[in-house]
């Protein structure tokens, strides 16, 4: 596939780690590239939207030392995460921060705007838009990004109903540019699963929560060891776009798993970071279904260097067969 060299070359493993509100971190997103995939995080993460500068300047600085350290071994390349909607009054603040550091990649998402994609081609970064259906795929290269994040269904988050297999398929009929494939990945077959069907890379986030670095409290850590594909509940009441969360956050907050309502998409606000430390939701747990195969909170390299075994015993397999 259409995969850039400059990305292709430097990863150890064909995958991107999705950006986690509140949980991704610089910490978290450094651990990532060093390990050799695409780390990534929400711009509104960082808070106040001064530290947003902070964070660049640090993941910047620490993976080019660390390159300069490794020549043979460098960091993966990293990923800004921009809600491109009309709430969120940090974008033009934040888009200017990523042109300021250069940051490789960025990812979109909640919305497609070419003046965002121009923005972050004036300096030679790609833009990968994250979609749930073929139509907003194709509105998405049609507003000038450079590649397609597909959600599936099972995707943490806010995620889609449809088949990872259908979705690439009809992406792929008319799309031969890079295309990044989301929904209950968390093993090293699963990546290459995703390839195997026309994906260029796997798009994994759920499995990074129950990792050492990640800024998640150590219940929800715990809980994505515990749970799996069953425990997960898909509701729009949270935020007003549908999406997957754990159960027992939502039993913890008093409601019912199986008598929620509907939420109401005019009333999404990303406005200053979202203001999400008032809202009541805040302890609801976002987490994809692909969480059976995580069996314990460890470090970032450890989780990674269980994928690279994992992708690579998968590939060994199928030539033998």
């Amino acid at each position: 596939m259409a995969l850039p060299n400059n990305l292709r070359n430097k990863l150890a493993l064909p995958m991107v780690a999705a950006p986690l509100f509140i949980i991704s971190n610089p910490d978290l997103v450094i651990a990532q590239c060093k390990a050799g995939v695409v780390g990534s995080f929400p711009a509104l993460n960082a808070r106040p939207a001064a530290e947003l500068e902070v964070w660049l300047e640090r993941i910047s600085s620490e993976l080019k030392a660390h390159d300069e350290a490794n020549p043979d071994t460098p960091a993966a390349p990293f990923a800004v995460n921009h809600i491109v909607h009309g709430s969120n009054d940090r974008l033009q603040h934040d888009l200017e921060m990523c042109v300021k550091y250069q940051v490789p990649i960025v990812i979109t998402s909640l919305g497609a705007k070419p003046e965002v994609n121009e923005a972050v081609h004036s300096y030679g970064g790609m833009v990968f838009h994250d979609i749930i259906s073929n139509r907003f795929a194709r509105k998405a290269i049609d507003k000038g990004a450079d590649g397609l994040i597909a959600v599936a269904a099972g995707a943490g988050g806010h995620a889609g109903t449809t088949s990872p297999f259908a979705l690439v398929q009809e992406i792929r009929e008319w799309f031969d540019g890079p295309l990044l494939l989301s929904g209950s990945i968390a093993t090293g077959d699963a990546i290459l699963a995703a390839q195997a069907m026309g994906a260029d890379l796997g798009y994994m986030g759920s499995a990074f929560i129950a990792t050492v670095e990640a800024n998640a409290e150590q219940a929800y850590k715990q809980a994505i060891v515990d749970n799996a594909a069953a425990d997960i509940v898909y509701s729009s009441l949270f935020t007003g776009v549908h999406g997957n969360y754990l159960r027992p956050s939502i039993e913890a907050a008093g409601l019912d798993p199986d008598r929620l309502g509907e939420g109401d998409p005019a009333q999404m606000d990303f406005g200053s970071g979202g203001n999400t430390d008032a809202k009541a939701w805040k302890d609801i747990w976002g987490c994809g279904q692909g969480i059976g195969a995580v069996k314990a909170v460890v470090p970032t390299a450890e989780l990674v260097a269980r994928l690279q075994a994992e992708y690579q015993a998968a590939r060994e397999r199928l030539l033998a067969s």
